[in-house]
């Protein structure tokens, strides 16, 4: 009897600790070490997690344990504990991570397989987040949950203040504020509007080779200001590539070792998945190629499409492509490459020095900014279009945005031929005044010259020009009073 009593009392505890074990809350998935702290029981946590591109954007990926191969995954820990995050490189872009409520951040890593690792006491609890702070890797992806379970500690009234991530020194609650730093020197990176490739002669396909360098540059912005662009072989926008439809062309993407970023680029011309973008996520110092047939004759835009590729067009990562018809385009006497875009600046326009790019300010699509051919005065005190009375010029224009649809128009011109949305194939439209070109689109006009002076190259929307969208051709010959006759008075601007 005593015996059995024993033994029915063993079952009954067996039962609670199974039921206890049952219930027990499990431990964070990446947990390579425990041990008590002297503070009052915490434990250390370790994560590793490695950078990558997944899916068009960028994501941390978990390393080990039941976070293995996860995207972005939700870390978790309890007060008291403190946690150890171990960061590898996977692309040989620069990242970090930080954890920004408890004001722990870890150092950057660039080249591929490198790590860096770091710790940090959890004193709250709460959902949180985690992100790279790098301007736009957070939004092209690189955020991810952090859970805390737990209770303050018993009399504390103090936790870790949070890191300040508004990384808008220049800005105020109405906005970016002028600043007035040392006046700086940059490169010049403003493309030259004649910079074209000769008019296609021969009739039979061929292959074209298409070399594309992605360079990393503190270049002029304006006078004594410079801003650090992303460009495709040193100018913006990059080189203008002509070419003929049943040609191949063979695209190499070569990214310099200095480079912070991974490039790509994307030909609009291209018929295929990303138009070539997913075949040249290029990381620093390495180099990418596709070939492609162009199919269809046009005007085409090509840009970076490296996430956030919103924020490698704006850095300047744009250019065009004309993918001639069979049979030619009609002779001109000039032809002319011109391309608009925004730049996001935390600092206001008219400020100097080395202006920093604004994040936040893309997203709102709020430039400071709007330049054509990359920088302000590109298009009229450096590298102004130039031509003669008589003489039939074609500008090539196309936006490389990202956001902003422009209503090209010359001022004191009206374009004969339109070849609307760069539409090579339909009839142009005939003496027309303006012409809309949406973001990642173009256009291609032409028209005659009778009448000597400087015409001015704007987007109607005219409030740009005060933040430097403007430009300059100028037409020499004889005057023609037939056609326009008067006294220029002063003040005009053109």
């Amino acid at each position: 009897m005593k015996n059995s009593f024993k033994f029915f009392s063993l079952l009954i505890v067996l039962a609670f600790l199974i039921s206890a074990c049952g219930t027990e809350k499990s431990e964070p998935t990446a947990v390579a070490a425990e041990a008590v702290n002297s503070g009052g029981g915490g434990k250390l946590v370790e994560y590793t997690l490695k950078t990558a591109l997944i899916d068009g954007g960028m994501a941390y990926l978990g390393v080990g344990g039941d976070i293995d191969g996860v995207k972005n995954p939700t870390l978790s820990a309890s007060v008291g504990d403190t946690v150890k995050i171990t960061l590898i490189s996977g692309n040989g872009i620069e990242h970090d991570i930080a954890f920004p409520d408890f004001n722990a951040q870890s150092e950057h890593v660039i080249e591929e397989g490198s790590q860096t690792s770091f710790e940090f006491t959890v004193d709250k609890p709460g959902n949180f987040t985690y992100v790279c702070t790098i301007p736009g890797h957070k939004e092209a992806g690189m955020s991810g949950r952090f859970e805390v379970t737990g209770n303050l500690a018993s009399g504390s009234d103090s936790t870790t203040a949070p890191m300040d991530m508004s990384n808008h020194s220049a800005s105020n609650a109405s906005g970016p504020v002028v600043v007035n730093n040392p006046l700086e020197t940059g490169a010049d990176i403003v493309r030259d509007p004649t910079e074209i490739p000769a008019p296609i002669t021969r009739r039979e396909p061929e292959t074209v080779r298409i070399d594309l360098e992605t360079i990393e540059i503190e270049g002029q912005l304006a006078d004594g200001t410079t801003y650090k662009y992303w460009t495709f072989n040193g100018k913006v926008p990059g080189p203008f590539y002509r070419v003929r439809v049943g040609d191949t062309i063979e695209v190499h993407l070569k990214n310099l070792t200095n480079s912070t970023m991974a490039h790509s680029v994307d030909f609009h011309a291209v018929t295929g998945p990303g138009g070539g973008a997913v075949m040249t996520q290029t990381p620093p110092g390495q180099e990418t190629s596709f070939t492609a047939k162009a199919i269809r004759p046009g005007l085409f835009v090509y840009h970076c499409a490296t996430p956030m590729v919103a924020q490698h067009i704006a850095n300047g990562m744009y250019g065009l492509i004309l993918v001639e018809p069979e049979e030619g385009l009609p002779p001109v006497d000039r032809e002319f490459y011109v391309m608009q875009g925004e730049v996001y600046t935390n600092e206001a326009f008219g400020s100097t020095g080395l202006l920093t790019e604004n994040i936040q300010a893309l997203l709102d699509e709020n430039p400071e900014y709007l330049v054509f051919n990359g920088a302000v005065g590109g298009l009229t005190e450096q590298k102004p279009l130039t031509a003669n009375v008589g003489e039939t010029v074609r500008i090539f224009f196309g936006v490389g945005g990202p956001n902003f649809t422009s209503s090209f128009h010359v001022i004191g011109e009206i374009f004969d031929r339109v070849y609307d949305q760069a539409s090579l194939t339909s009839p142009p439209l005939t003496n027309v005044q303006t012409v809309s070109v949406p973001p990642g689109g173009a256009t291609m006009v032409e028209f005659g010259l009778e009448v000597p002076g400087n015409y001015l190259l704007v987007d109607h929307a005219l409030s740009r020009m005060q933040r430097g969208l403007s430009g300059y051709l100028i037409v020499e010959g004889p005057e023609n009073p037939e056609i326009i006759n008067g006294t220029i008075t002063p003040g005009s601007g053109h």
